[in-house]
């Protein structure tokens, strides 16, 4: 009996297999990760000697047709396919956006994850929970258990492409985070990681004015490393957020 989780990102698609039952925080019984464009060369590849799962929980914000092209590759397996929808609620997290369903399957996984974790720990005050990718999110979560709402801003890669589109003479390797930079390489790192981390510092601020305490911060995400030193807030890193989120609405719906 074995439970397979899915993340289909804008880049990559991560899986993770779990024992049945798994709580979050578990740790993967196997796990890989592919890019958007190897998608089809799953069956024969990573999961070509994979006991079959018997149930399967995927997170896509990729779009349908990456997702066919994902369940094509598990068709070996005889197994019902399903994937996240954002709802009004969900494992214990009510869902505040203005129009529930149309939140990023990936933030609302994410967010449900990050309650998981504050639950386990015995926290029962606000959680922010900051994705580092492609694109950046930083959600809020009140003390109540509610999806307050969140920003969308673009990665690293995003602003230095931008700024090579847009700028003349620019194109220069990336630099280091410092606090004056004296060149332009590392003016451009810095001003893209200062951008992320002054939206996640606010971002907390707003929270703990809003909810009277200082939020739990959680980072996850594949660029979270590069960002996670020139963070004021204490913050953690934690691997596989969205995962966890998977385990969080798989247990709840029995």
């Amino acid at each position: 009996m074995s439970f397979l989780a899915i993340d289909i990102g804008n880049t990559r698609l991560k899986w993770a297999v779990y024992a049945d039952g798994a709580e979050p925080g578990s740790p993967p019984q196997q796990h890989g990760a592919v890019f958007l464009e190897n998608i089809d060369r799953l069956a024969d590849e990573d999961w070509q000697d994979l006991p079959p799962p018997t149930r399967m929980l995927g997170s896509n914000v990729a779009g349908d047709a990456v997702r066919r092209r994902v369940e094509e590759q598990m068709e070996h397996w005889d197994l019902a396919t399903r994937w996240v929808v954002p709802a009004p609620e969900a494992a214990g997290v009510k869902n505040g956006y203005d129009h529930p369903t149309r939140l990023g399957a990936d933030r609302w996984v994410a967010v449900i994850g990050a309650h998981a974790h504050a639950l386990k720990r015995g926290f029962d005050g606000p959680v922010l929970v900051v994705m580092v990718g492609t694109a950046v999110t930083v959600e809020a979560l009140s003390s109540a258990a509610e999806f307050l709402g969140g920003l969308i801003l673009p990665g690293h890669g995003i602003m230095l492409r931008a700024l090579e589109g847009g700028t003349a003479g620019l194109r220069v390797p990336t630099g280091e985070v410092r606090d004056f930079p004296t060149n332009t390489s590392d003016a451009l790192t810095t001003g893209g990681t200062f951008a992320i981390t002054g939206a996640i510092e606010r971002m907390a601020r707003l929270l703990a004015k809003r909810e009277g305490r200082e939020p739990l911060l959680l980072m996850t995400g594949g660029a979270g490393w590069k960002v996670a030193p020139a963070l004021d807030t204490p913050h953690e890193l934690i691997d596989g957020l969205i995962f966890d989120g998977l385990l969080a609405i798989n247990a709840a719906r029995g």
